[in-house]
């Protein structure tokens, strides 16, 4: 076969061993790693239409994965105003008041990344900016992208006058003792009361925009990514960018299963298993068992401080766990989202009584995980199944002193509980990292450096949040390659330097495993290779 890439005076680390291999150079053909060697050897590869990069001792890993992120939906979400920098509500005032006076009238303003700390201890709604989004429609998404603040004249002119019910459990139009609408809406269900009345971006300008978010992604050192959503058109987006050569980044997609999803809707999710192009596929299902701590829609064994945080996502969770059952059965692995410690619990019973049923082997994971108590971590490895975790929600949303929204809400025993990465690591567990992007920045140099240093990435002078569940350097790196490959059942093809593996690299100026956790963000990803 063709030689088109050779990769010469390369250091080759090992993800597994976190040594590096004793050859110094590789060869691509169709897509996998064809031959290792010293530069002489390899060289012998090389025709008229190879590409040879000398990299003059640059390093080279297997491509980082990140394991859980939202493209389609990022891309359209970061489009607004980023109020992710605002630390108090003066803040967040003051960015709102630049962008009015910049707004057409009758725009809606769009902001994104709001965290809930600005309020302090005052309650989380659209009050403070009243007087600044006077008769503008405005929808501001906090964070954590589970609510998002609607201004009167958006909640206006969407009808939205009161409380409503909803399938999602944890959905809410959050609303005063009067009844009227405070603006804080909670899940999907209820933001989307008022998302279908905003101008949407047009199919051009979403494709062009996650075209770019790809490349992006590919500059800062991910070759591939675990999508948790396949909403809208994202499915036919992937294709397209596929056939068009413009995929920047392998993808393997996991469709949402909601609350209310009937026996037919599972079969289409089973059928769906597969579906792809060179690139992407479906594989996998995402499903959602609590919301989050910080708007107290998470599910907690034990009530919140405001008495939040007391049920379920699913109205009744037995009908997810016979969900659990039907796809473990045919072979489906699944994603769960389960941030607090009953919803956590629920997901692993769930899926013993899967295994116990029988089935194909599927590989399940958990998602998030941000507070568990000693009894439940050394279920994943006993059930195999896989933690799926973002360290740098813990670093850049929470505080070592406990005084962030999300302590403050569960009090000191469950907050210094906080993402237990290296407990479940010392259990057995196999430990994936990712970014949740846009919750948080994707760039996987700063994830690995999250999950080794805990602390806020915009002051690094601080106390880092629970410096004893910190990963090592190795098992950092280990989280986006071969655990990665493991989580999707790709270990023998991906997360590897090795012959017949899949040529996707990520070529950093220097070793990550000796960079110092504060610099690693800032050490230059000189290139990425996709597919050879």
């Amino acid at each position: 076969m063709p030689t088109p890439l050779v990769l010469l005076s390369a250091r080759l680390l090992d993800p597994v061993t976190g040594a590096f291999l004793p050859q110094t150079a590789l060869a691509v053909s169709g897509g996998r790693i064809s031959a290792l060697g010293d530069d002489h050897g390899i060289r012998e590869r090389v025709d008229a239409s190879t590409t040879v990069i000398d990299l003059k001792g640059a390093v080279v890993t297997p491509g980082l994965v990140d394991g859980h992120l939202h493209p389609v939906s990022g891309a359209e979400l970061t489009g607004g105003l980023d109020l992710s920098g605002c630390a108090d509500v003066e803040d967040v005032r003051a960015a709102l008041a630049a962008e009015v006076r910049n707004l057409a009238p009758g725009a809606w303003l769009h902001g994104w990344g709001l965290d809930p700390n600005v309020f302090g201890d005052r309650p989380v709604g659209i009050a403070p900016f009243d007087s600044v989004l006077d008769g503008v429609p405005a929808l501001l998404l906090l964070f954590d992208a589970h609510s998002m603040l609607a201004s009167r004249r958006a909640l206006e002119l969407a009808g939205v006058d009161g409380p409503r019910t909803f399938d999602q459990a944890s959905a809410e139009v959050v609303c005063d003792a009067q009844g009227r609408p405070t603006g804080l809406l909670q899940e999907d269900a209820a933001c989307e009361l008022v998302e279908r009345v905003a101008p949407q971006p047009t199919r051009e300008e979403r494709r062009d925009r996650l075209a770019a978010t790809l490349r992006a992604m590919a500059a800062s050192g991910l070759t591939g990514g675990h999508v948790m959503d396949a909403n809208g058109d994202s499915l036919a987006l992937f294709s397209e960018l596929d056939t068009a050569g413009e995929l920047a980044l392998r993808l393997r997609v996991a469709p949402w299963c909601q609350p209310g999803t009937d026996a037919e809707g599972v079969r289409a999710l089973i059928e769906q298993q597969g579906a792809g192009g060179a690139l992407w596929r479906t594989d996998g299902v995402k499903i959602f068992m609590d919301g989050t701590i910080d708007n107290g829609t998470a599910w907690l064994e034990r009530p919140d401080c405001h008495g939040e945080s007391t049920h379920a996502f699913w109205p009744d969770p037995e009908v997810y766990t016979r969900i659990i059952g039907e796809l473990h059965r045919a072979g489906v692995p699944t994603a769960t989202h389960a941030i607090g410690d009953a919803a956590v619990r629920h997901v692993l019973d769930a899926v013993e009584k899967a295994q116990a049923t029988g089935g194909r082997g599927a590989r399940h994971r958990v998602e998030h995980i941000e507070t568990v108590p000693d009894d439940t971590l050394g279920r994943f490895a006993e059930l195999g199944v896989i933690a799926s975790m973002q360290p740098t929600h813990c670093c850049d949303f929470t505080r070592a002193d406990h005084t962030d929204n999300w302590s403050r809400r569960l009090g000191e025993e469950r907050a210094a509980r906080a993402w237990r990465c290296r407990d479940l690591q010392d259990s057995g567990a196999t430990v994936v990292l990712g970014s949740d992007w846009p919750i948080a920045p994707y760039p996987p140099l700063g994830v690995m450096a999250g999950a080794r240093h805990r602390r806020p990435s915009r002051d690094l002078t601080q106390d880092p949040h629970g410096p004893e569940q910190a990963l090592t350097p190795l098992e950092a790196l280990q989280g986006l390659t071969v655990n990665a490959a493991y989580a999707a059942g790709e270990e023998h093809e991906a997360g590897r330097i090795a012959a017949g593996c899949r040529a996707d690299l990520t070529v950093l100026a220097d070793n990550p495993l000796t960079t110092a956790a504060t610099a690693l963000p800032d050490l230059p990803v000189l290139l990425t290779v996709l597919d050879g």
